[in-house]
């Protein structure tokens, strides 16, 4: 019998932006299309029967912030942040899918398991190092990663204190969690483990107004982002779907 497939839920408005993070994650997870589905989350609610039909879940980065004052929020992002925290509520219970959660992602799933998100600890857009903790060793998915890596990162908010039950995975000076594990089914990662660089300079092209850079700077930070190896953020999501996707 053939595995369930994994869903990538997409949290991007942009839908050329949202199409090409979906083909990042596949193309980095090595998966046929029939194992990766895609779902538009900004446009349609999660499925009711989501949670059966579905091995696991990924999400990815979003314009949205967690920490925007809720009065600010539009209906579509209230909604679409009361189906994230059902992912998250459900996968971190452990009886069910799993879930890999990236960075506007963490900042829902920080939220729904009960820890704090922030505006005290932005990235700015680009390559940075990425260290991780003693207990990523014996970690199924991040175990077999180097202890130090560079990784890419652009965003305005981050996790400020843990959910209570969360084991810290990675960290480093600017962003303290950057990445950790909920029970044994949920992983979230502040930093973003699909792109490629090239892949990652045409998603800045997408934002270059959106205040994560100064415009004028698109040039020299995509030359910084392109010099850059990124190696490691893919082998993780491999091992992610070879834990949680394999056939």
């Amino acid at each position: 019998m053939t595995a369930a497939p994994l869903l990538y839920v997409c949290v991007r408005p942009q839908q050329g932006a949202a199409a090409a993070e979906y083909e990042s994650f596949r193309t980095a997870m090595r998966l046929e299309e029939s194992r990766l589905e895609h779902h538009d989350l900004v446009n349609e609610p999660l499925p009711d029967d989501a949670f059966d039909r579905y091995a696991g879940f990924l999400v990815g980065g979003s314009p949205f912030n967690v920490a925007d004052p809720e009065s600010t929020k539009t209906q579509t992002q209230r909604r679409l942040e009361g189906d994230l925290t059902r992912i998250a509520e459900r996968t971190a219970a452990g009886d069910g899918p799993a879930a890999l959660f990236t960075c506007y992602g963490i900042g829902i799933a920080t939220r729904a398991l009960g820890g704090s998100v922030s505006r005290a600890f932005p990235e700015d857009t680009g390559p940075v190092t990425i260290e991780l903790t003693a207990a990523a060793a014996t970690d199924p998915v991040f175990g077999s990663l180097a202890n130090r890596f560079t990784a890419l990162t652009a965003h305005k908010e981050g996790t400020e204190r843990l959910p209570p039950a969360a084991t810290l995975l990675a960290s480093n000076d600017g962003c303290p969690v950057q990445a950790y594990r909920v029970g044994d089914r949920l992983y979230a990662t502040q930093f973003h483990p699909e792109p490629t660089t090239k892949a990652f300079t045409e998603r800045m092209a997408v934002y270059r107004n959106d205040g994560y850079f100064e415009a004028d700077r698109f040039d020299a930070i995509a030359g910084r982002v392109l010099a850059a190896s990124v190696t490691e953020p893919a082998r993780l999501l491999q091992a992610f779907a070879a834990r949680f996707a394999a056939a």
